[in-house]
């Protein structure tokens, strides 16, 4: 079952993954740079794969799935899967634009190994 989008609810995790000012500022970029309808939310999740056993997901999404988790950071709706929470539990999502690369950053407490591009993670 899933429904559209029309708004975020509270959730008892609402503190469990951060979100800076900085990387809410740039989603809304992309968003208006790519002509993304407002109603997508930020979806944020784990899927298996990379070099250290767990790659991070960002993508945009228009649906809220059954067992998703809804949160509200910024004025950014974030869609994480209860699955994947269990591993981003506790994670910042930061933007960074510096010397060594532009882009999202995930600071996990919870991976205890990452590769070199920071796109994998193992726990």
């Amino acid at each position: 079952m899933s429904e559209t989008i029309t708004a975020a609810a509270p959730t008892a995790l609402d503190d469990d993954i951060v979100l800076t000012e900085r990387a809410a500022q740039e989603v809304f970029s992309i968003k208006e740079k790519n002509n993304i309808s407002p109603s997508h939310a930020l979806r944020l999740g784990v899927k298996g794969g990379g070099c250290s056993g767990l790659s991070y997901v960002l993508a945009f999404d228009d649906v809220v799935k059954e067992k998703d988790i809804i949160l509200e950071k910024h004025g950014v709706r974030i869609l994480v899967d209860q699955k994947s929470m269990f591993y981003l539990s506790g994670t910042t999502l930061d933007f960074s634009d510096g010397l060594n690369g532009r882009g999202f950053v995930f600071n996990n407490p919870q991976a205890a190994k990452t590769c070199g591009c920071g796109s994998s993670f193992g726990v």
